[in-house]
């Protein structure tokens, strides 16, 4: 009796508790059933009211024919367009091709609703391939055989560099452009044989196992004379073991481990290597200049033979440097160096919406070589002379980025790109597309909607199509002719008359100074359904600050945010730290990714309060995933005076702990204090409010460990949480319990309410088609 009196008292005060959090003058509806059941399904309701919703085009390898996948009420089709004839058809049979699927991989796939977004033909259309998740499926159209490869997951697996086995299989060779010769590997050492099979040369004695020659890096010259790689020596073979408990296939637990380097890591120690084939000897390649490798591009010979080119990028992303190694004699010496005092964003900047910062393209075999850099403070691009490596000038230039480059013009020494910011009166997340000549001069912009544009050439550059919309303008698909700009057919436009009816609306944009009083903070305000603007509603952040790119949507989506189904006011914000804009608005992630852009974040929450008298900011909440899951956190253990509640999904709470390629990249290397100060396990005790943490048992982007390090570090420090573990779950704990848990929390800690009982209602819920 005492126990059960103690747990009544107990209940009754964290409902006095949760009401006494309920901010004022909001809504005042108690929730209901129906309330939860709209929020998790209001998504796939609404995608059901859209009609010819075109998705980003891809184009076919022959370059007169693109495809792109359209849906109406929530069903796919994928459309193949003829851009000679204008002719628009099925771009293949979806339900032959699910049938032959289903045969071969045991599911049961819908034909309007194939698993994958994009494919490839074949050049006879007979054959099709695509990813589904890690498998690689290609499929016959004529016999309706579907085969299958498993994939290696995306891990980190070359920073290690695993030693190959020692009796490589004689079948796996490299071929010479001549075709005389074929490399391989034995006991770590390369060979070379004739093809008639009457040599068998050896071109190296010292490998090992500890210092082995890599057959899969070999490149051979144009003129089959030298031939090129990489030595190397392994690193540390870090794993993280997993224990999957409730498999779906046996009874008792699965044990099984992923190669994962972890930041501070001994890496891999790759060196490039240089063979005359006619004397049958090694060339010696100084590395001087490539002292202390993260990694090294693949090898790169020039079409006349007299060298090869790589690019290192040294530990640390502080230098970064193109590099020639002339084939007769082995020198090295760098054409072009990228310096930083903080980080270089070394991913390619090849298409949009990739956010990486880096690009190269050759003019005539190396004469000239276009370079994409932000030593200006913008990502602008660059023209040097290939021979001496000197500066002729600068392509693109002013208070903007270049977001993609879509298509370089050699002839007529033009390049077509994609930039954002260059309109002062508009979003500067906005892509638009250009054409420039390679003096700089000739800027011509292409796409006068004001809109976010997502634009794809043809491989011989000869048509474009651009995919534009807003969050307020559904999308348009239009094809043009890249000689003249002119627009060739209007392919596809989203019909939305439906979605409106039923009454979604869009998000309202909003942007706020920044912490220095100047800079723009741009970000999204989510309504809550039957809005009031005489009511006051409470707000919940959706939280992704990673340096990686930037994350506050600009294009046309019908989906909703589930807690805006439930009375709350969601908004998404890019805060300094993140990508897209200068970099000095970039920089302020360097050695420091506790900041997240608070105080940006803050002062733009404050702006809307002030400017809308609906807007509450008395009680606010806060949720992400990822990197979002570390910044949920982050606002609780050194914001608190401003975010009350916080749910963290899948998070890397110390970035020791993380991917060595991600951590690395922002907080430096070596290791320093800054990890320690960004940490939330080592900041533990700081934590005010409520918090949940999520976490899959199987997480393989990031180390489960690491929530789990935070939860003990919790508890070490007295601090009361919630925290979900989903068994069998992968990163972001996909499925409709961990929505419903994420929902109930800001409903109970946000709204002041008590969500129902679920175990006693006997309403099912529906479930969704991202999981159970």
């Amino acid at each position: 009796m005492y126990k059960l009196g103690v747990l009544t008292l107990a209940l009754l005060a964290q409902q006095g508790s949760a009401a006494a959090n309920a901010p004022t003058n909001s809504i005042a509806n108690q929730l209901q059933l129906s309330d939860y059941k709209r929020a998790l399904t209001i998504g796939n309701h609404y995608a059901d009211l859209t009609i010819n919703v075109p998705d980003g085009p891809f184009w076919l390898a022959d370059g007169e024919s693109f495809v792109y996948r359209r849906t109406t009420k929530g069903k796919h089709q994928f459309i193949l367009v003829n851009v000679a004839t204008g002719r628009k058809q099925p771009a293949f049979d979806q339900t032959r091709l699910a049938a032959a699927l289903n045969r071969a991989s045991h599911k049961d796939y819908k034909a309007d609703n194939l698993p994958f977004a994009r494919f490839k033909l074949a050049e006879d259309a007979g054959r099709i391939a695509f990813n589904i998740e890690n498998t690689r499926w290609s499929c016959d159209l004529v016999s309706d055989a579907c085969t299958s490869k498993t994939m290696p997951p995306e891990v980190d697996q070359e920073r290690y560099g695993p030693t190959p086995p020692a009796a490589n299989d004689r079948k796996k060779t490299s071929v010479s452009p001549d075709g005389k010769w074929l490399a391989y590997s034995k006991n770590y050492n390369l060979f070379l044989r004739s093809k008639d099979g009457s040599q068998d040369i050896p071109l190296t004695w010292d490998g090992s196992e500890t210092n082995y020659y890599a057959l899969s890096t070999l490149r051979w010259s144009p003129d089959s004379r030298h031939l090129a790689g990489y030595r190397i020596r392994p690193g540390h073979k870090r794993e993280v073991h997993y224990v999957e408990s409730s498999p779906r296939d046996q009874l008792q637990p699965r044990h099984w481990t992923m190669t994962y380097p972890k930041p501070g890591d001994a890496l891999a120690l790759p060196q490039p290597v240089l063979f005359d084939i006619i004397s049958q000897r090694e060339i010696a390649v100084d590395n001087a200049s490539f002292p202390n490798p993260y990694d090294f591009s693949p090898i790169q010979w020039w079409k006349d033979g007299r060298g090869f080119t790589f690019e290192y990028n040294q530990r640390g992303h502080q230098l970064y440097r193109l590099l020639e190694v002339d084939a007769t004699t082995g020198q090295v010496r760098s054409l072009i160096d990228e310096v930083s005092h903080t980080f270089i964003d070394y991913e390619p900047l090849v298409d949009e919406p990739h956010t990486g910062k880096t690009f190269r393209y050759d003019v005539e075999d190396g004469k000239e070589i276009i370079w994409a850099s932000e030593r200006d403070g913008y990502e602008h691009l660059y023209l040097f002379n290939g021979r001496t490596g000197e500066l002729k000038n600068q392509i693109t230039r002013g208070d903007w980025v270049v977001r993609a480059v879509y298509y370089v013009d050699p002839v007529k020494r033009q390049i077509w790109f994609g930039a954002s910011g260059m309109n002062p009166a508009e979003d500067p997340y906005f892509v638009h597309a250009y054409r420039i000549d390679f003096d700089g001069r000739g800027l011509t912009a292409l796409t006068p909607e004001l809109a976010n544009h997502h634009i794809e050439f043809s491989p011989d550059g000869r048509y474009y199509v651009d995919l534009w919309s807003r969050i307020d303008v559904p999308s348009r698909l239009t094809l043009y002719r890249a000689s003249d700009s002119a627009e060739l057919m209007q392919v596809e436009g989203a019909e939305i008359s439906e979605l409106i009816a039923a009454g979604w609306q869009p998000p309202l944009s909003f942007h706020a100074k920044g912490r220095d009083g100047e800079t723009d903070i741009w970000g999204i305000i989510h309504l809550p359904i039957n809005f009031d603007p005489n009511k006051r509603y409470p707000v919940v952040e959706n939280i992704y600050a990673g340096p990686t790119g930037s994350s506050v949507p600009k294009s046309f989506s019908a989906l909703v945010e589930p807690l805006t189904q439930l009375g709350f006011i969601v908004v998404q914000i890019d805060g300094m730290g993140t990508n897209n804009r200068s970099r000095a608005f970039h920089d302020v992630a360097w050695k420091n990714l506790k900041d997240a852009g608070f105080p940006d974040r803050i002062l733009w929450h404050k702006a809307a309060s002030a400017k809308y008298s609906w807007y509450d900011i008395s009680n606010v909440g806060i949720f992400g995933t990822s990197a979002g899951g570390q910044n949920a956190v982050s606002a609780l253990l050194f914001h608190s005076d401003f975010y009350k509640v916080a749910v963290a999904n899948s998070g890397c709470y110390d970035n020791r702990m993380d991917k060595i390629w991600w951590n690395e990249q922002w907080m430096g290397w070596p290791v320093g204090i800054e990890y320690s100060q960004s940490s939330a396990v080592d900041n533990a005790h700081r934590l005010q409010g409520k918090l949940m943490l999520i976490v899959g048992e199987t997480d393989r982007n990031v180390d489960p460990s690491s929530t789990f390090q935070l939860a003990d570090r919790l508890i070490t420090a007295g601090k009361y949480f919630d925290m979900l573990v989903v068994p069998g779950a992968d990163h972001g704990t996909p499925g409709r319990y961990s929505r419903l848990k994420l929902l109930d929390f800001f409903v109970r800690n946000v709204l002041g309410q008590i969500p129902p009982n679920w175990n006693a209602t006997s309403v099912e819920l529906p479930k969704s088609n991202s999981g159970p």
